[in-house]
């Protein structure tokens, strides 16, 4: 029965971490543009080559 409540509390630890993790990411703005980098991917980057 320890065992249970052991793995129970280690469990809602990692939890809490990963949902303050989730939390710090949005206030940060990690998801503020959804719709550049899906377009940005659909172009070419052109590089200019330098001939000798």
């Amino acid at each position: 029965m320890n065992i249970i409540i052991l793995l129970i509390g280690i469990s809602l630890t990692i939890a809490l971490l990963f949902l303050a993790g989730f939390i710090w990411s949005m206030r940060s703005g990690q998801y503020d543009d959804t719709y550049g980098p899906s377009v940005r991917m659909l172009f070419d980057d052109k590089k200019k080559i330098k001939k000798k």
